[in-house]
């Protein structure tokens, strides 16, 4: 199976019930096309970089999961004909990929979040935003 990432932008003035309806139709293409999606990542309602179909916001959503090569062809013209969908992009990441593996990779990354690393060893910031160097030298930033 081959691994993709689509992220997609859905108009802002969607309802809660047809929000979920519409990640709910896009994810039943995958698992329809004999897909395994693998996680789901909903960012929420955010300004977009430029106006599109006269929005300047819109709910970002990102799909990750395996199938074969042509489950992109029916998610990409469901997205094309869909008025709730303002743009998407789909991204092939792997050729050869093992659903359960990247499964298992995603729960133990979204529940091992690893925080910014504090304490003796970290760099410090200073109050020009150089990074202070603990190890006894001077100040080491950008020169300004």
């Amino acid at each position: 199976m081959r691994h993709y990432e689509t992220i997609f932008i859905l108009n802002p003035t969607l309802g809660e019930d047809e929000y979920k309806e519409t990640l709910g139709k896009y994810s039943t293409i995958i698992e329809k096309s004999k897909g395994s999606l693998i996680k789901t990542e909903e960012w929420g309602k955010q300004d977009l970089a430029y106006t599109v179909k006269k929005f300047e916001k819109g709910f970002y959503v990102l799909f990750d999961y395996c199938g074969t090569p042509g489950i992109t062809d029916r998610m990409e013209r469901d997205m094309k004909i869909d008025d709730r969908v303002l743009k998407f992009q789909t991204v092939k990441l792997a050729d050869q990929a093992d659903p359960e593996k990247l499964r298992q990779e995603a729960e133990s990354a979204s529940s091992g979040k690893e925080e910014p690393e504090e304490g003796p060893g970290a760099p410090e910031e200073t109050e020009t935003g150089a990074e202070k160097d603990t190890t006894g030298t001077e100040e080491v930033g950008d020169g300004v």
